[in-house]
């Protein structure tokens, strides 16, 4: 039943096209299952440990997006004279007396069996300006979750409002 979903996954908006997927679901889970007619087909998937294919259909589709497709905002191909490299954009100094840094971002991720996360904590002038925490798919690594909570920090940075901005990240990716 699934397919090629990725071609034919936009029928489902139309209730007619779902209600026969469903209906063909409903009674193959009533075979696995030795249910009656009435019980539902919720409840026959949970019965059965299997995903509802409306909600599995939408799962691969946006699957596809991700890892074939245009991608998002964050994971898009792009043509290489559209990159913006920093060495145009961000100057990098070391650490000294001399270059006090006004702004401090901490950043970790992190991948466990209770899930994936990213904490980001900003400092302006020695005072606490923002905390976050996201969570993440669990398909995330260890390291992407260390990647999106250093961008989610500088793209928060990028809209204090300043003098010169001299920024210190701190993280162990």
């Amino acid at each position: 039943m699934l397919y090629r979903t990725t071609a034919w996954k936009s029928v489902l908006k139309r209730h007619s096209y779902k209600a026969k997927l469903i209906k063909i679901q409903k009674l193959i889970n009533m075979k696995m299952a030795k249910a009656y007619r009435t019980v539902s087909n919720e409840a026959s998937c949970i019965i059965n440990g299997i995903t509802p294919i409306n909600i599995k259909i939408e799962d691969i589709g946006k699957l596809y997006e991700i890892t074939k497709g245009g991608g998002n905002e964050y994971d898009k191909e792009m043509e290489k004279e559209y990159w913006n490299h920093t060495a145009f954009h961000v100057k990098i100094i070391e650490r000294n007396a001399e270059n006090p840094h006004n702004i401090h971002a901490y950043t970790d991720g992190s991948k466990s069996e209770a899930g994936v996360g990213a904490v980001i904590a900003i400092y302006q002038d020695n005072n606490l300006r923002l905390t976050m925490k996201y969570r993440l798919n669990e398909r995330c690594t260890d390291n992407q979750a260390e990647q999106i909570a250093i961008l989610k920090a500088l793209e928060h940075i990028q809209f204090i409002e300043t003098g010169e901005k001299i920024i210190l990240i701190y993280t162990d990716s």
